[in-house]
């Protein structure tokens, strides 16, 4: 039987268990001075050192600490103790959506969609921040009070880096995507796409697109695309799915197209049709009534507690502020997703209020850039791609180390570019590889800007 009685740890005051892992537990929690619930997930060092899983725990606490989005489980203090670690986190009291699918069955398309968006919007983000989630299930999305989700659990997540591929088979079998289960080199994003694909699926048709008790079975569905979509579902979710589950990765849907197909943008919350113009390195916004909260509550200086948050500090003064302005913005989520879904059409902002229009005109000329994996090409053979290379840089009189037979290492010498003689070489990393129906180019760049590379080309 469990013992109630109150723990105290840091701010916060232990209460019930919430759940139980293999290294440890999760506890609800109330912070003192605001009042607010949060989860503290209690992990033993020992236990986790015993397991293997040291790296595993230190990414999912790195990523979230970077990461602020309304749709992804937010982070607000790490207590580490010599036994333990306390990862404090917020509560999110509605469950998996894994079980709200198993309880409901198959939603309809505004419900849905609704959920859809939240998680593509979460996703989105973690891509602009060149973080791939790579584990994306019902499981691991969960649901606040308000019915929102919530992207949880980055412990397989992976950050990317420009010309880096990645090959490690990550995630549940059933939302992996052909070239994770084939164990062919992949750069990222794509794989998460094809997990939203088939989490729609799930959501629109309360089953999977690929599932057998046979493994073999599984993987060769999945590498075949061979599913079926139901005809109770209307032509754009068809549309949509048909376009996210392509076996060909490079062929495959992005998010940001995503963002723009019409079942997407249909009743699509204010919040969330903003988000493409909201750079990733905004500003800090301190919110002035958020402030006034945080006085009120907490007796905290004014001054203390945005001396914190200018410099990204994470204390009792910035996690009392995030805790009030998160409950904050959780409200405003709520109301904009209840405007949307009574919207009988598209409910993209026409009518935007003031301030929305200020962050538009702000945050306009960030736009997402958009990335393309390498050049194709209709060569039919490697050899003859890989002899077409060589005939380029030997005309180029440009030098070059093979590293493997389709690897290469270029040096460009700085009197090609430039006049400037203190300039170093450019360096070129230059690999091919191989997708469905051909060849890819793929150039990094080194000890120099790309849009040189450009120039030359």
């Amino acid at each position: 039987m469990e013992n109630n009685a109150l723990v105290k740890i840091g701010h916060y005051k232990l209460g019930k268990t919430l759940g139980v892992g293999s290294f440890g537990k999760v506890k609800l929690a109330e912070h003192e001075k605001t009042g607010k619930k949060v989860a503290v997930k209690i992990l033993n060092k020992q236990k986790v050192k015993s397991l293997g899983m040291d790296e595993k725990v230190r990414r999912e606490i790195k990523i979230l600490k970077l990461f602020q989005h309304p749709h992804i489980v937010r982070l607000y203090e790490v207590i580490d103790t010599p036994s333990d670690i306390f990862v404090v986190t917020e509560y999110i009291s509605g469950g998996e959506l894994f079980d709200y699918i198993v309880e409901r069955g198959r939603l309809l398309e505004d419900e849905a969609r609704k959920c859809f968006q939240q998680i593509i919007s979460g996703v989105a983000y973690c891509h602009r921040h060149m973080v791939v989630h790579r584990d994306l299930k019902p499981e691991n999305l969960l649901l606040d009070a308000n019915m929102h989700i919530k992207i949880a659990d980055f412990g397989l997540a992976n950050i990317m880096k420009d010309g880096i591929f990645l090959r490690t088979s990550c995630g549940s079998p059933n939302y992996a995507a052909p070239e994770v289960i084939s164990g062919r080199l992949y750069a990222g994003p794509e794989v998460d796409v094809w997990s939203c694909g088939v989490i729609l699926y799930a959501l629109l048709c309360g089953s999977l697109p690929f599932d057998d008790e046979n493994i073999p079975n599984l993987f060769k569905k999945i590498r075949g695309g061979i599913y079926v979509l139901p005809s109770f579902l209307s032509e754009q979710v068809r549309d949509l799915i048909s376009k996210m589950l392509v076996t060909d990765p490079v062929a495959r849907i992005t998010v940001e197209n995503i963002r723009k197909h019409p079942w997407f943008l249909t009743k699509i919350p204010r919040y969330i049709a903003l988000e493409e113009n909201v750079s990733v390195h905004q500003t800090l916004h301190i919110d002035e009534l958020v402030l006034k909260m945080v006085q009120d509550r907490t007796g905290f200086p004014r001054h203390k507690v945005v001396h914190a948050l200018q410099r990204g500090k994470r204390n009792e003064y910035t996690v009392a502020y995030h805790l009030i302005k998160d409950s904050l913005i959780k409200m405003e989520i709520a109301e904009q997703s209840e405007a949307a879904l009574s919207e009988s059409s598209s409910s993209f902002p026409i009518h935007r209020t003031k301030r929305e229009e200020e962050y538009t005109k702000l945050y306009q000329k960030y736009q997402p850039t958009s990335y393309s994996l390498g050049c194709n090409t209709s060569i039919p053979h490697a050899g003859q791609v890989m002899l077409h290379i060589y005939q380029q840089l030997d005309q180029l009189q440009w030098k070059w180390r093979e590293c493997t037979a389709y690897q290469l290492k270029v040096l460009v010498p700085h009197s090609i570019y430039s006049s400037a003689t203190h300039l170093p070489p450019l360096k070129i990393g230059i690999q091919l590889y191989k997708t469905f129906d051909g060849y890819v180019i793929d150039l990094q760049v080194s000890s120099f800007s790309l849009f040189s590379l450009y120039t030359l080309l």
